[in-house]
């Protein structure tokens, strides 16, 4: 799961990213290789796929928009290779926006861990363009199950998300009505490289993995902040 995982820092350093995302890749499969193990690539759908109309099936267009998607897309192109050329049984899932417990609220961390730093901190939110911008938070519990049902399969890609559209202003308001704080946002204008839509299809994971999200986004969100109250 370990990566360049800064959408801003791909466009910025695109040169950067593909050496963590792509040779850091292709040295986890071969220290995989050398010893026989399995590996589960994670990697980001909205990235990989680009623009959404609905919700993204794995043979979905890959047409990613910024150079950390098109990183992660070849990462699952090595491990497909890997699979063909050395009969290995590497699995690629595609996660949606992961967030939960212990999410970092500073770097690279997904914007529920910097809401709810920020909210807890004292500090103003701030939503780059006009926050109606979509995305599918899937809770990290559930990310952590798709993992385990992941391991033993002959290969393949997965989505795992939701299969939910939540705007960036209806993620904010969720977010203060789990905390209890109400606090305005800060607007930004929209960031490079960034996605209007992005929301997957995860019916094959419920086929083949026997895997479907549990997590509503409202627990998902109260559990998180019981969290960041327990680390003041």
């Amino acid at each position: 799961l370990a990566a360049q995982a800064d959408v801003r820092v791909s466009v910025e350093r695109p040169a950067f990213d593909a050496e963590v995302n792509v040779l850091g890749t292709v040295r986890v499969l071969e220290a995989a290789r050398r010893h026989g193990a399995q590996v589960v690539f994670a990697s980001t759908g909205g990235a990989i796929y680009g623009e959404c109309d609905g919700p993204a099936p794995e043979d979905a267009p890959r047409l990613p928009l910024a150079p950390y998607g098109a990183s992660k897309l070849c990462g699952e192109e090595y491990l497909a290779t890997y699979n063909r050329l050395y009969g290995t049984r590497h699995v690629s899932l595609r996660l949606g926006n992961v967030y939960g417990p212990r999410q970092e609220p500073h770097g690279e961390a997904g914007v529920v861990a910097i809401f709810m730093g920020l909210l807890h901190e004292g500090g103003t939110p701030r939503i780059f363009g006009d926050g109606s911008q979509t995305r599918d938070y899937v809770f990290v519990g559930d990310v952590a199950r798709a993992v385990l049902a992941a391991l033993g399969q002959d290969g393949g890609v997965f989505n795992v998300g939701t299969g939910i559209e939540t705007s960036v202003l209806e993620l904010y308001a969720a977010i203060q009505a789990a905390s209890g704080i109400e606090r305005e946002p800060e607007h930004a204008p929209p960031r490079l490289g960034e996605l209007q839509r992005s929301v997957l299809d995860v019916s094959l994971a419920a086929r083949v993995l026997g895997w479907r999200p549990e997590t509503s986004l409202a627990d998902g969100l109260a559990e998180t902040w019981r969290w960041v109250q327990t680390v003041a």
